[in-house]
C-alpha cells in the first residue's frame, strides 16, 4: 500500500460497489468529482500528496430542515473529522472538502521552483475550510473492513463476516457499536451519537469500505484509534490518533482485533 496523507471516507449507505468506484451512476458521484481534482491532471495534482479514497456503508447525515436535498457525508482521517453535508448539487463544496482539508500545509521541496500562484493553489486553505458548515471532529473508533464483493468476490465474502464478529464482540469489551447516520441539529451545532445521558466509555463505528488493495490479503481490516482515546486504565492510548492496517483476518484473529482495538495490547 502505497503512503497517503489522508484518507476520505465517502458514506455511501451501500455495502458495495462496482470495480471503480468512480464510475458509479455513471461517474455522477462524490468520489469521480475528487479524483477529477486532485488526480492525474487535475487543478490539485500533487504526486507527493498521495490521499486514499474510498467509499463507506456508513450512511450520510440528513439535513433535517431539507430533506430532499441530495447531500455526501464525509470521514477524514487521520485528520478525524466528520464532514455531514456536501450538497451533490454544487461543485464549490467539492473543492472546499479539497482544498480546505486534503491539501497538504507544507509543499514537497520538488516544488521549490513553481510560481507563488501554484504554491498556493497547491497548499491547504482554512478560508475554504471554513466554507463547509457543522464540521466535527471524530470521537468514536473507527473499524473499517474491506468489504468490495464488485472488486474482489474475497472481500465480499469475508467483510460481513467480520463485521457482524466485531459488532458482536466490542460491546462485550465495554465499547458502544454506533449505528445509524450521524445526526446534527438544524444549527449545525450539536452531534447526536448515541443516548445523550447513557454512560459509555467508549464507542466505536463499523463498516465496510471499498477496495484498499491486498487481493490476497482477505479480510483487510483498518482500526482508526481518535486522538483523545484512552486505555481501560484512563492513561492516554499510545496509538491515539493512528490508524492500524491488519490483513489476513481469520475466524481465529477476531477476537483479537476487537481487544485491540480497544486497549491496544493483543491478548492471546
Amino acid at each position: 500500500m502505497v503512503a497517503y496523507s489522508e484518507q476520505v471516507l465517502i458514506c455511501s449507505g451501500k455495502s458495495d460497489w462496482p470495480s471503480r468506484i468512480e464510475e458509479e451512476s455513471s461517474g455522477d458521484n462524490l468520489a469521480a468529482d475528487i479524483k477529477e481534482l486532485i488526480g492525474r491532471g487535475g487543478m490539485y495534482s500533487d504526486p507527493y500528496n498521495n490521499v486514499l479514497i474510498t467509499n463507506a456503508s456508513f450512511p450520510s447525515t440528513i439535513l433535517s430542515h431539507r430533506p430532499e436535498l441530495l447531500t455526501n457525508s464525509a470521514y477524514i482521517v487521520p485528520s478525524f473529522k466528520y464532514i455531514p453535508f456536501l450538497p451533490r448539487v454544487s461543485f464549490d463544496s467539492v473543492q472546499a472538502l479539497v482544498k480546505g482539508f486534503l491539501l497538504p500545509t507544507k509543499l514537497h521541496p520538488a516544488h521549490d521552483s513553481l510560481s507563488p500562484i501554484h504554491k498556493d493553489r497547491l497548499l491547504k486553505s482554512k478560508e475554504q475550510a471554513e466554507f463547509l458548515p457543522a464540521v466535527k471532529d471524530v470521537k468514536e473508533m473507527l473499524v473499517l473492513i474491506c468489504g468490495h464483493g464488485g472488486r474482489d468476490v474475497r472481500c465480499g465474502i469475508t467483510g460481513p463476516i467480520l463485521q457482524a464478529e466485531f459488532e458482536r464482540v466490542l460491546p462485550v469489551k465495554d465499547v458502544q457499536v454506533l449505528k445509524g447516520a450521524v445526526e446534527v441539529g438544524d444549527n449545525g451545532a450539536t452531534e447526536l451519537l448515541g443516548a445523550p445521558n447513557e454512560p459509555v466509555i467508549k464507542t466505536a463505528r463499523v463498516g465496510l469500505i471499498s477496495h484498499i488493495g491486498g487481493h490476497k490479503f482477505a479480510g483487510n481490516v483498518i482500526l482508526y484509534i481518535p486522538p483523545k482515546m484512552t486505555t481501560m486504565d484512563g492513561e492516554a492510548h499510545p496509538l491515539a490518533g493512528c490508524g492500524i492496517w491488519q490483513g489476513w483476518e481469520k475466524d481465529r484473529d477476531r477476537d483479537r482485533s476487537s481487544v485491540f482495538a480497544t486497549n491496544g495490547s493483543w491478548r492471546e
